[in-house]
C-alpha cells in the first residue's frame, strides 16, 4: 500500500468542504434545545445529591458536633436537598419546552423540507 497516497487523501478530505445534510442540521437543533435543560437538571441534581448526603452526615453524627442541634440541623439540610431533587424533573420539563418552543419553527421547517424531498 502506498502510505503517502493513503494520507494525501486523508489530509484532503480534512481540508475540503464538507456538505451537510439536513437531517444532520436538524439533529443540532433538537439537541440544541435540549442541552439547557439537560445541563441544568444534572447540575441541580448533582447539588441536590450533595446537600442532602450532607445531611445525612450531619444527622447521622458523622460530620459535626453530634450534639441534638445538629442533628436537627442535619434533617433540616436532608430535607431541603430532598426538595430540590422533587423541583428537578418539574423544573426539567419546563426548561425543555421553553427550549422547544424556542427552535420550534426552525425544526419544523426543516423537517418539512425533508419530509418534502
Amino acid at each position: 500500500m502506498n502510505t503517502d497516497k493513503i494520507y494525501a487523501e486523508q489530509l484532503a478530505n480534512e481540508y475540503a468542504p464538507k456538505n451537510h445534510s439536513k437531517v444532520i442540521a436538524l439533529r443540532k437543533l433538537d439537541a440544541r434545545a435540549k442541552l439547557p435543560a439537560t445541563v441544568f437538571t444534572y447540575s441541580l441534581g448533582i447539588v441536590a445529591a450533595l446537600i442532602t448526603g450532607v445531611g445525612m452526615c450531619l444527622s447521622m453524627r458523622i460530620i459535626g458536633s453530634g450534639s441534638t442541634a445538629m442533628f436537627v440541623l442535619g434533617v433540616l439540610i436532608g430535607i431541603a436537598g430532598l426538595a430540590g431533587m422533587g423541583l428537578n424533573y418539574p423544573l426539567y420539563r419546563r426548561l425543555l419546552a421553553k427550549g422547544k418552543q424556542k427552535y420550534a419553527f426552525e425544526i419544523m421547517e426543516l423537517a418539512k423540507e425533508i419530509s418534502e424531498a
